[in-house]
């Protein structure tokens, strides 16, 4: 499972012109499930993510988590993280699982962020979607469950 997390200041998920959802301060994380993965991969990529210290104490060093903060958190399904782009110049998904077993860790993944987070919000799974960030810093991390060393 890959994700890219965003420290955000604002976050908010359009579809069809029409917004589905919105977060103030937080983390947006794009998510990508891979073929195999399985829910100790969400399990992972979850609890790293709200522990990462990637918010601001009261020394502006980047001691405090998203638990510690309070901040909302979004997530959007993104299987284009899966892409390869190593040969020729189209990225191959074929890394990426299936959309059936895709969502189904997609949803436990967000049913675990909720018992967490108190402030959750989402995509929709295999919409097109315009999503409007505005990245704080910026910081931007890359998580992936299969590379834990």
């Amino acid at each position: 499972m890959r994700a890219v997390i965003q420290r955000v200041d604002r976050a908010c998920v359009r579809i069809n012109h029409q917004e589905l959802s919105s977060i103030s301060e937080g983390i947006l994380i794009l998510l990508g499930v891979e073929k195999d993965d399985t829910e100790a991969d969400a399990d992972y990529i979850l609890e790293k993510a709200i522990n990462l210290r990637i918010f601001e104490d009261e020394y502006e060093k980047m001691n405090r988590s998203l638990l510690d903060t309070g901040g909302a958190m979004m997530v959007v399904s993104q299987f284009t993280l899966l892409g390869n782009c190593i040969k020729g110049r189209r990225p191959s998904f074929g890394a990426a699982e299936e959309p059936a077993k895709a969502n189904k860790l997609y949803e436990y993944f967000v049913s675990k962020a909720k018992e967490k987070i108190n402030h959750l919000a989402t995509g929709k799974f295999q919409e097109m979607m315009k999503i409007e960030l505005v990245n704080d810093g910026p910081v931007t991390i890359l998580l992936d469950s299969r590379r834990i060393f």
